[in-house]
């Protein structure tokens, strides 16, 4: 016992609450995991649209995990936890195969889907992709590899030679949440990204915050020099799709135009013509 009575804790035991969030966490990768067995994974659409307000562009699809009662597990609640795991590359796997049978269905759709670079070295995951490949050339030109800033950097060399084999296959990339992690700009220019998508922390209030202004303007500067589509997430107001369309961003994503919804959503064009 402690001098006032308390319970001492040993050095390396943890406190009961973190045992009490170990436990929880065990628990929630447990349920991602026995879903993805059961097949109860989906994924959400939100528009990515033209910020000349010509409509949209393509759609990001992103992952759902349903537990036993049909409700979506929060991605935050595992996400973090997966990403060096197995069960994170079955993550990746899911999105590919519902993103892949999304674009057959769909004729004239482009769609972009998540993947980490530790997906690349992971035979079942690169097993879908060259089967499809192989099987459906032509729909694959409408698919777009989102892979994130921090998740190039485990691996770029790698993921630099994937990237060039794949775009000689018409694969579009997509460099997601720039700004949020730690690029080497000496690795930036050998990557040959197509879309450039700027992290939603710089969008936040853009239309007062000067310092996201200039950020933003110099990552808009850079994607255009190396030919890049620049995307501006998390747009919210009608403010910042203005600024950030004056800017030069080509397009704008965030729950201005539309949340993430399981079915394709049809947009309000018009709407968005006004946003621009």
């Amino acid at each position: 016992m402690g001098e006032n009575g308390g319970e001492v804790i040993e050095p390396g035991m943890g406190s009961p609450l973190d045992a009490a969030i170990s436990q929880r966490d065990r628990g929630t990768l447990a349920m991602v995991q026995q879903a993805l067995a059961r097949g109860d994974a989906r994924l959400a659409y939100q528009p990515i649209v033209r910020a000349d307000g010509q409509g949209i562009a393509f759609y990001e699809g992103l992952i759902r995990i349903l537990d036993e009662t049909g409700r979506v597990i929060p991605a935050r609640d595992f996400m973090g936890a997966v990403e060096d795991s197995d069960i994170g590359r079955q993550i990746d796997c899911a999105a590919l195969r519902l993103g892949l049978a999304t674009l057959q269905r769909n004729p004239g759709l482009r769609l972009s889907i998540n993947m980490s670079a530790r997906s690349v070295g992971y035979p079942r995951w690169m097993q879908t992709l060259r089967t499809f490949l192989r099987d459906n050339p032509t729909v694959v030109e409408r698919l777009i590899l989102e892979i994130t800033e921090s998740s190039v950097m485990i691996m770029p060399e790698i993921v630099a030679i994937f990237m060039e084999d794949l775009q000689d296959k018409g694969i579009t990339f997509a460099l997601d949440d720039f700004g949020a992690g730690y690029t080497a700009f000496r690795h930036f220019k050998s990557f040959y990204f197509d879309i450039l998508k700027i992290d939603g922390q710089f969008t936040r209030n853009i239309a007062e915050d000067a310092d996201n202004q200039v950020l933003s303007e110099a990552m808009i500067g850079l994607a255009r020099h190396f030919d890049m589509l620049v995307v501006s997430e998390s747009v919210e107001t009608m403010e910042e799709a203005r600024w950030l369309a004056a800017a030069g961003a080509d397009c704008l994503q965030g729950y201005y135009y539309g949340a993430p919804t399981m079915t394709l959503p049809e947009i309000d064009t018009a709407r968005v013509m006004r946003s621009a």
